[in-house]
């Protein structure tokens, strides 16, 4: 399934009940060349109370933080596969409760938790760069920076060198361990163009849904966009996030955008172990 370009392996685990997932495993499927090819992979599971609950593995097989495409594309999975008899959904990821709506065919809605451990106009300094950005966490860590407002860069954001400069950042020590996402923005006509450098993946995705959300959220404290704020992702695809600000309170986040099932097929697990 593709988010808005980020695309993502999805198995059912209660059809594949003898599939085991290791990092090996994880690897080897996302590998474009050997493997089916993917960002990452979604696993989706029964529970309790729930439609379903999601685990998300980064392309690496790291896991732990939220996927806010890969939330989409489980609410679009769910709604496929007859998980849910209702185009509202109520899930689990990593433990926390989530909640999202299949709006129409591709776009479905996601709504994610407040923002934390916002930290704005913090100097990040790497072996090449130099750089004004903003920090925040949206279910996952994000680092912002607004390449307009940086003098040292005449280059445009479409040739900007995000694999070579994001992954400074993203093992900047000042975010050690975990290390953090890496977002580049410009804002154009009211709207966001950005990329995204996503850790555990190791490289530019053509969009990143927490990433989305975090510059959306610094547009608005630092340079009064108001939500619902659109942004337009390396893919060329549009996402859509909208919170309200209740005195100085970030809340009711929600992500909106396109979610695809691009084709299904099965592996034979003796060549993936």
């Amino acid at each position: 399934m593709s988010g808005a370009g980020n695309d993502f392996i999805l198995i059912n685990r209660s059809q594949n009940p003898e599939f085991v997932l290791s990092n090996n495993v994880i690897s080897r499927l996302c590998d474009r060349r050997n493997g089916i090819g993917a960002d990452g992979i979604i696993t989706i599971k029964n529970s309790p109370g729930f439609d379903f609950e999601m685990d998300y593995f980064n392309a690496d097989g790291s896991t732990g933080t939220l996927c806010g495409n890969g939330a989409r594309c489980s609410i679009k999975f769910a709604c496929n596969n007859n998980l849910t008899k209702s185009k509202t959904v109520n899930f689990l990821s990593n433990g926390q409760k989530y909640s999202g709506e299949l709006l129409s065919d591709e776009q479905v809605k996601f709504n994610l938790k407040p923002p934390a451990d916002i930290k704005l106009g913090i100097i990040i300094e790497t072996g090449h760069w130099q750089s004004e950005a903003d920090y925040l966490h949206t279910g996952s860590p994000h680092v912002v920076i607004n390449l307009a407002e940086q003098s040292t860069i005449d280059t445009a954001l479409k040739d900007f060198p995000v694999e070579k400069i994001g992954r400074e950042i993203r093992h900047h020590k000042d975010f050690a361990p975990g290390g953090t996402n890496v977002n580049f923005m410009k804002i154009e006509n009211g709207r966001i163009i950005i990329r995204s450098y996503e850790r555990g993946v190791e490289a530019e995705t053509l969009a990143c849904g927490t990433g989305a959300v975090a510059a959306a959220v610094i547009a608005y404290l630092k340079y009064n966009l108001i939500p619902p704020v659109s942004l337009l992702t390396q893919g060329g695809e549009i996402l859509n996030v909208d919170f309200v600000d209740d005195n100085g309170n970030i809340k009711n986040v929600s992500l909106t955008g396109p979610a695809k099932e691009i084709f299904k097929g099965e592996f034979l697990l003796d060549n993936f172990s």
